[in-house]
């Protein structure tokens, strides 16, 4: 649970600053860091390769995969609501992205 609701975000948020401080890319204009740190936040959200390595991984033990991937879904809501929350929270009307 911790790789999906914490992992991700923090991934991404760090390897997108060392990118952007090392001058390798820069954000776009009308993009800031709390927008990121919410797609960090949604990026929890996939479940499927964490679920398709549930079922190598413990391959004949049912009760662990049934476990793994009861753990995976509530990671994956509640990554989902974190993020919700963060961009509807943190970043202000005036600063969010329109489709």
């Amino acid at each position: 649970m911790a790789g999906l609701v914490l992992g991700k975000p923090v991934g991404i948020v760090l390897l997108s600053y060392l990118a952007v401080a090392t001058g390798l890319c820069r954000l776009p204009a009308d993009l800031s860091w709390r927008h990121l740190i919410g797609l960090g936040l949604l990026a929890g959200i996939g479940f499927t390769m964490s679920i398709f390595i549930t079922n190598l991984a413990f391959t004949g033990q049912p009760e662990i995969i049934n476990a793994s991937k009861m753990a995976i879904l509530v990671a994956s809501v509640s990554a989902g609501l974190l993020g919700m929350l963060w961009l509807t929270l943190v970043v202000p009307r005036t600063e969010r992205l329109s489709c």
